[in-house]
C-alpha cells in the first residue's frame, strides 16, 4: 500500500525552471492528427511527468504521478492538469523521442570537461566508450514478434523480454554521446559491434570489450579516421609481425607483451592497417558470494592476462592500457542509470516509450551534472534524493559536494585489504 503524498514532499521543483522553455518548444508535437483539437498530455507535459518520476524516489507507479499532479505546488510549477492512464500509455505513439536530442544537446553545451588523468590528453581524439545494456520488458512487450525483444529463457521456460541500450560515453563529460534502442536480442543488425558500425564518426577513439573486437568493424573504425582500443578473448589467432621491447615505465604497468601481429590464422587477409596487440598481467579477485569459500573464484574459467588490440602503433603501451581502464566508467553509469534512475522499471512498453524515458534519464544525469559540477555518483544522488524528500536541507547539498575528495586513499586501503587477505 503505498503512502499518500503530501504538498510538502515534493521539492526540488525549482530545479525545472531552466529546463521547461526547452520542454515547452515540444507542445506541438504530435498535433497533427488531433484535428478535433481536443488533446490535453503533450509531448512537453509528457517528458516533464518522466522527469518528476525520476527526480522523486517517493513516486513509484504511475497512479502516485496522477496523485503528484494533483498537488497544488506541482500544478503552479508543472502546469499539467490530471492525466488518465489510458492516454498515458497511448501518448509515446505519436510522440517522435528523437526530438529530445535536442534538448540534450543543448544542455551538454552547458558542462564543463571533468579532470580525468593527465596522461590522457595525450590522445588527441575523443575518447568513447562503448558498451550496451538490457532494459528488461514484460512477456507482452509491443512488437515482441518482430522487434527481437527475446533475449533469453527463464528456468521454467518463460521467454523473456527486453530491449538493448547501445551507449557511447563521452569520457571527458561522462554523458552519452549517442545512444542507440534495439531489441534485446544481440544478432543480426543490432549487434552490438554493427549498431556502432552504423554510426561511426572521425576524431573519435572507440574503447570496447571483446563484443566489438570484429575484424571489419575494427578496419571500418580506422577508415572512418577514427581509432580503437579493444579487449580481444585469450583464444584469437594472430600470427607476430613484430615483437617490441618494454621500457621499465611498461613493466611497472604490468605489461609483458607489446607486439605488431597480423590478425586471423594462417592465410586470413591483411587488414588495411597495423594492428598492435598488449598483454598485461592482472590481478584476479574472488567473487565474493555469501557461499563462496576464502580465496575461491566462482564462476567461470578466469586469467590472468589480459589482451588489448588498437590501431595506434606510437603510443606507449602503459597509456593503452590507461585507456582501455577508462572502459569501467561505463558501467558504472550503467549502474548510476539503472539502479538510481530506475531505469530498471519501464513505465511504457512502447519503443516510443521506451526511448522516450531514456533521454529523460540523459536529461536527469545533465541537470545533476550542471547543478553539482561533478559526474553523478551514487552519494551524491542519495544525498540529493534526501533533499527532494526534505530531509537534507540545501544546505546539507552544498556541504556534501565540499567534502574533500579522498577517493584515491580509499582505493589504496581497499587495495591493501585485498593483498593482506589473498595475498
Amino acid at each position: 500500500m503505498e503512502t499518500a503524498l503530501k504538498d510538502k514532499d515534493v521539492q526540488g521543483l525549482h530545479y525545472f525552471a531552466r529546463l521547461i522553455p526547452l520542454l515547452d518548444r515540444l507542445h506541438e508535437v504530435g498535433c497533427k492528427r488531433d484535428v478535433a483539437g481536443n488533446r490535453q498530455l503533450f509531448f512537453n507535459d509528457y517528458a516533464k511527468l518522466v522527469l518528476l518520476y525520476m527526480w522523486n524516489p517517493l513516486i513509484g507507479s504511475l497512479r502516485a504521478l496522477q496523485q503528484t499532479i494533483a498537488l497544488p505546488k506541482v500544478f503552479e510549477t508543472l502546469g499539467i492538469r490530471r492525466f488518465s492512464l489510458g492516454s498515458f500509455s497511448e501518448a509515446p505513439a505519436v510522440f517522435d523521442p528523437q526530438l529530445l536530442k535536442n534538448v540534450i544537446d543543448e544542455l551538454a553545451t552547458e558542462l564543463r570537461p571533468l579532470s580525468l588523468n593527465p596522461r590522457l590528453s595525450e590522445i588527441k581524439r575523443t575518447l568513447k566508450l562503448v558498451d550496451g545494456t538490457i532494459l528488461s520488458g514484460l512477456g507482452g512487450l509491443a512488437k515482441s514478434a518482430t522487434a527481437n525483444t527475446c533475449y533469453t529463457t527463464a528456468r521454467d521456460g518463460r521467454r523473456l523480454h527486453g530491449w538493448r541500450l547501445h551507449m557511447q560515453l563521452d569520457l571527458a563529460t561522462f554523458t552519452p554521446g549517442r545512444m542507440d534502442l534495439t531489441g534485446a536480442r544481440n544478432a543480426g543488425a543490432q549487434r552490438e559491434h554493427n549498431v556502432l558500425r552504423a554510426s561511426l564518426k572521425a576524431g573519435c577513439c572507440y574503447v570496447g570489450d571483446c563484443a566489438y573486437s570484429d575484424r571489419s568493424l575494427l578496419e571500418d573504425i580506422v577508415t572512418a579516421d577514427s581509432s580503437y582500443v579493444m579487449r580481444v578473448r585469450e583464444d584469437i589467432s594472430f600470427e607476430v609481425v613484430e615483437e617490441r621491447e618494454l621500457s621499465q615505465a611498461a613493466l611497472d604497468a604490468n605489461i609483458v607483451r607489446d607486439a605488431i601481429v597480423r590478425l586471423g590464422g594462417p592465410g586470413a587477409p591483411a587488414m588495411n592497417h597495423p594492428v598492435r596487440l598488449i598483454e598485461l598481467q592482472v590481478q584476479l579477485h574472488p567473487h565474493r558470494t555469501r557461499k563462496a569459500k576464502k580465496g575461491v573464484l566462482k564462476g567461470s574459467c578466469k586469467s590472468d592476462r589480459l589482451l588489448i588490440v588498437t590501431d595506434m602503433t606510437d603510443l606507449e603501451p602503459e597509456l593503452a592500457a590507461l585507456v582501455y581502464q577508462q572502459r569501467y566508467s561505463v558501467e558504472l553509469f550503467f549502474r548510476f542509470f539503472k539502479q538510481i534512475l530506475g531505469m530498471r522499471h519501464l513505465i511504457s512498453q512502447r519503443q516510443e516509450g521506451v526511448e522516450i524515458q531514456v533521454y529523460c534519464a540523459v536529461i536527469a544525469c545533465l541537470l545533476i551534472q550542471l547543478q553539482t559540477g561533478r559526474k553523478p555518483d551514487k552519494r551524491t544522488v542519495e544525498m540529493m534524493g534526501w533533499f527532494f524528500l526534505g530531509v537534507a536541507t540545501e544546505q546539507d547539498v552544498i556541504d556534501h559536494l565540499n567534502k574533500p575528495d579522498n577517493k584515491g586513499v580509499k582505493l589504496r586501503a581497499a587495495e591493501a585489504r585485498w593483498k593482506k587477505r589473498f595475498g
